[in-house]
């Protein structure tokens, strides 16, 4: 073949770079890339998911500049798959298509009164604090003293963190300056944590539970009596070392109780939320229920209520239970998993069980909403490997007009105002220069005609 492999990738966070990274690092055969995006800016959660008071895990970016500069990648932002792009053009532009399209919505918790005023996900949350263009705008009222956030995973300790964290402790983020505003007149004490199981079964990591003793107004308040484990939750400890140290530091917690700091973080376990209470205006409590552990055939424990019920007077409650993935215009899907059918990468057609050709899937749209973000670059790498081997097979390329501008021509046509490469690092730059005026690591442009805007030279 007399030219390199056209590779588009759909999504351009975590996964979409590390495929993009693992495509364009090998020469047999040279593979070119075109990386779309939804919105004018790339990273996904990186950008949008990562706490902004940890902006450490944000060095990974300097992998993926290093992708998004090199000669064989090319990046499109604001250009939407189904609306801009769609899937009979994939098929005559490139040769293949991997999708990391992430997932995007979450799950819900399926009780009473979860439409209510004040009800939100953990995942429109975090979207609203870093600045996600498709969240700007999302009613959030913090002129409650208690808020519940529903999860013990690391999203669910960010988002306890942040409303816990001084406004001192947030200024010199990123956050979005609304965000930081608000959170600055607001009325929240007490944050309450549950986990519908124990704290054997918690799945935030030691360093995120281990920050609740520093923080600068915030104590963290642990039940001692919650913490005695069943013998089945002992036992799994022993092969489990991150569990054990999430324990020992619970107990350290408890062992510190209360120091006279103006907010309280309430971690709670074997509790599930079972009705959410309000009227018109919004919520106004969270009833709980008491659970006990019970063992699966396969060993697993799950929660079972026990009829105990407690209620908690609160004005918000964040559920942190899961992220979900959503149908892609085109692609199978399945319902009951929230992810793309396949097989290491490989699209699957649900009727026939075969893979769909030239077609493939990364991240958490592959696997699910697992991992951490390196996680992402094995699964990335193993999609990308079935890729490079269905191409030696096939032994040619498939696209009918190769040339590279007829992706900018079709998007043109379509009216479409693509971000390039060069446009972004106006913005990344432009924004970097507004933190630097401020002490903070950058600014955000929090709406896409914003970012729009700053792309004009």
């Amino acid at each position: 073949m007399d030219r390199p492999l056209r590779v588009a990738i759909i999504g351009s966070g975590p996964a979409g770079f590390y495929a993009a990274g693992a495509l364009v690092a090998q020469e047999d055969p040279p593979v070119s890339v075109d990386m779309f995006d939804r919105l004018p800016a790339p990273y996904g959660l990186v950008r949008y998911g990562v706490a902004p008071d940890h902006e450490n895990i944000r060095n990974v970016l300097r992998i993926y500049r290093k992708t998004l500069s090199h000669e064989r990648v090319r990046f499109f932002g604001n250009v939407e798959y189904g609306r801009d792009l769609k899937y009979q053009d994939l098929l005559e532009l490139y040769d293949y298509t991997v999708f990391s399209t992430g997932a995007p919505t979450d799950r819900s918790l399926g009780v009473p009164g979860e439409d209510l005023r004040g009800s939100l996900s953990a995942t429109e949350f975090v979207a609203w604090y870093n600045g996600h263009p498709d969240f700007v705008d999302l009613d959030v009222s913090l002129d409650t003293e208690a808020v519940v956030v529903v999860g013990v995973g690391n999203v669910a300790i960010d988002v306890a963190r942040i409303l816990a964290r001084s406004v001192d402790e947030l200024k010199t983020t990123d956050i979005a300056d609304y965000a930081l505003e608000k959170l600055a007149g607001s009325r929240v004490r007490d944050i309450y944590v549950l986990g519908r199981r124990g704290p054997a079964q918690a799945k935030f990591t030691n360093p995120e539970i281990r920050e609740f003793g520093k923080l600068q107004e915030a104590d963290a308040v642990v039940r001692m009596d919650e913490l005695v484990l069943d013998p089945l939750s002992e036992a799994s400890l022993e092969e489990d070392r991150v569990a054990r140290k999430n324990l020992e530091i619970l107990k350290e917690l408890a062992a510190t109780g209360l120091t006279g700091k103006p907010k309280r973080v309430h971690f709670r376990f074997l509790l599930s939320p079972v009705e959410i209470l309000g009227d018109d205006s919004g919520m106004t409590e969270v009833r709980i229920e008491r659970n006990e552990l019970r063992a699966s055939e396969s060993g697993y424990l799950n929660s079972y209520g026990t009829g105990e019920f407690e209620t908690l007077k609160a004005g918000m409650i964040l559920r942190s239970v899961g992220y979900r993935g959503l149908p892609l215009p085109e692609l199978p899907y399945d319902k009951r998993s929230g992810i793309v059918p396949n097989r290491q990468g490989r699209v699957i057609d649900t009727d026939s069980g075969q893979p769909i050709a030239r077609i493939y899937v990364a991240g958490w749209a592959k696997r699910g909403p697992t991992g951490v973000i390196g996680t992402n670059k094995a699964d990335a790498v193993e999609t990308v490997a079935c890729l490079l081997e269905d191409a030696r097979e096939a032994g040619r390329g498939f696209a009918e007009r190769p040339d590279l501008e007829e992706t900018d021509r079709l998007l043109y046509g379509r009216g479409a105002h693509c971000v390039s490469y060069d446009d972004w690092c106006r913005i990344e730059a432009l924004e970097e220069e507004r933190g630097a005026k401020e002490g903070r690591p950058r600014v955000k442009f929090v709406r896409a005609e914003e970012m729009l805007a700053a792309c004009t030279p």
